[in-house]
């Protein structure tokens, strides 16, 4: 482990040298001249009036939600129970084994118990550790500075927006994760590849379209890359390294340099180990962090329990009857939309990179499991995020409500620190950790994207993150501006190729998810009938 990490740094060393004698100011002149168009058309907005426009790529995520929550009637409402017991693992046998394995001839002498031990599932985490690693590539910084930001420009009306976009996003979820199952590919060590790069080739070329697969498949692969190096890396280190030297007052321009490399080394230490030690990472981290993050908004809410039910006027009347010079009810609309749908990645295809490693033989079983990652992210996280500014601008009168907010993080800290004194810097811990985590997380998605694109072997692994910890440096190191702009373009351009085949495919999905409620049905039943304590002798 050493000899590899004194490695890593003696090959990045030169490289950040490089960034440090080249002007930030430069870096950003050379993106922006060679990539701006590229920005501009992902984030075109179409003027619906003179008083607002709506970017196109959220008409893609928000319509392709609509279509999705339709088609599956109501999977993001139906679904959630189902989707809290899998996660438990209630049904972790069928899942495991099948369930005609399981619950279907139990007559002496037959199959069943000769082969059982040997018809184990596919696959390297638990459903838990797949969501846990999947949500810490979301939540983050957008729940902390993203709702503030939104808040600032839209008011308290912005966030009704927010939880509808967040409650539509579980259909995409379930959607996309369900074929990241289903069209995997499993290495012959047992090593899972998946995500929209596989259904998008192998579910389009059994629909007859196998050109137009490729192509997006090969369009994602990019994509992903290029938003694993930016705003999954680069901008997740500018940010962290950005409040960790505010935190503690370290001034001078090698300050994020060495911050960088010790951020690098934590990353290379957990990403080296794959899928499986990125999961046993983001399990403990997730909900301790989130944890923490609620268990201060809840303090915050009950010490102002008077306020809530006027906070949540705020907020419903806010959506229908928005602030002046805003383009109206459609102008406070986009502002909680946009976030809502940037906060959760639902219809990006990211997250059914992470989903496709679980262990099951149903692929329906982890869409199910999927789409309470943006009720998690959105309903929950990013909801308590701005009923916390809402309650707390009330008295402090900190945010002017139509005046853009710059510092996201500072306003969501100031509304922190009127109730619990000198939260700003647990905050700051968060930050980092939020930071963290989606590194590593995004890492995994894009030596994905790398592996399609170039093969799959250790040489391959080792280059892509090798260039990943360099971007992590990088990003501490140097001011980013057109950077950012660039890398949340590929993001957000991971949505067309990724929506066109997921709607495509949607009669497999719904296939797939009638198997798996026949399967559960089916062990109820066979519990009714007293098969499940044959099982357990086994």
């Amino acid at each position: 482990m050493k000899k590899y990490l004194l490695s890593i740094f003696t090959f990045i060393l030169p490289f950040i040298n490089f960034a440090q004698e080249s002007t930030s100011e430069k870096i950003d002149a050379i993106f922006k001249d060679y990539t701006g168009w590229f920005v501009n058309a992902i984030f075109y907005e179409i003027p619906f009036s003179e008083n607002f426009q709506i970017p196109w790529v959220l008409i893609v995520l928000i319509g392709g939600a609509l279509f999705f929550t339709i088609y599956f009637k109501f999977i993001n409402f139906t679904g959630f129970t189902t989707a809290l017991q899998v996660v438990k693992g209630k049904y972790e046998d069928i899942e495991k084994h099948g369930v005609d394995t399981l619950y279907g001839d139990q007559t002496p002498g037959g199959d069943v118990f000769e082969t059982i031990k040997n018809e184990g599932a596919d696959g390297e985490v638990s459903h838990f550790q797949a969501l846990t690693a999947a949500l810490s590539a979301t939540v983050g910084l957008g729940n902390i500075a993203g709702v503030a930001v939104a808040l600032s420009i839209g008011g308290p009306g912005a966030t009704f927006w927010m939880i509808i976009a967040g409650l539509l996003g579980m259909a995409s979820k379930f959607a996309e994760c369900t074929l990241g199952v289903k069209y995997r590919d499993v290495g012959e060590d047992g090593t899972v590849y998946g995500g929209p790069m596989y259904y998008l080739t192998k579910g389009l070329k059994e629909k007859g379209a196998g050109g137009l697969g490729k192509v997006l498949a090969v369009l994602f692969a990019i994509f992903v890359i290029g938003g694993s190096f930016g705003g999954g890396n680069m901008f997740q280190a500018n940010q962290a390294a950005a409040q960790f030297t505010k935190l503690f007052g370290l001034t001078g321009e090698n300050a994020g340099l060495y911050f960088g490399l010790g951020m690098a080394v934590l990353v290379a230490i957990v990403i080296i180990g794959g899928i499986k030690r990125i999961a046993s990472v983001t399990e403990k981290i997730v909900p301790f962090m989130a944890g923490i993050y609620v268990l201060a908004a809840l303090i915050i809410l009950f010490a102002n329990f008077t306020l809530i039910d006027d906070a949540f006027a705020a907020i419903v009347s806010g959506a229908f009857t928005p602030l002046a010079g805003l383009g109206g009810v459609i102008g406070v609309m986009i502002q909680g939309i946009r976030r809502g749908a940037f906060s959760n990645e639902a219809g990006v295809g990211s997250a059914a990179i992470a989903h496709a490693a679980v262990r099951t033989k149903y692929p329906a079983s982890e869409g199910i499991v999927a789409l309470l990652e943006p009720f998690v992210d959105t309903v929950v996280i990013c909801t308590m995020t701005a009923l916390v500014i809402v309650i707390t601008n009330f008295d402090g009168g900190f945010m002017e409500y139509g005046v853009k907010a710059t510092e996201g993080v500072e306003l969501t800290a100031t509304a922190f620190d009127t109730v619990i004194p000198h939260f700003s810097i647990v905050l700051t811990i968060a930050v980092i950790l939020f930071a963290f985590s989606t590194m590593i997380s995004w890492s995994y998605y894009g030596m994905q994207g790398w592996v399609f694109l170039f093969g799959k072997g250790k040489i391959t692994d080792l280059v892509y993150k090798f260039l990943f910890l360099i971007f992590v440096v990088v990003g501490a190191s140097i001011s980013l501006g057109a950077v950012i702009d660039f890398s949340d373009a590929m993001i957000f351009a991971m949505v067309v190729p990724n929506i066109i085949g997921v709607i495509m495919l949607s009669p497999v999905i719904r296939k797939e998810l009638k198997k798996y409620m026949n399967a559960i049905n089916k062990k109820e039943e066979a519990i009714e009938e007293g098969a499940d304590d044959l099982v357990e002798k086994m």
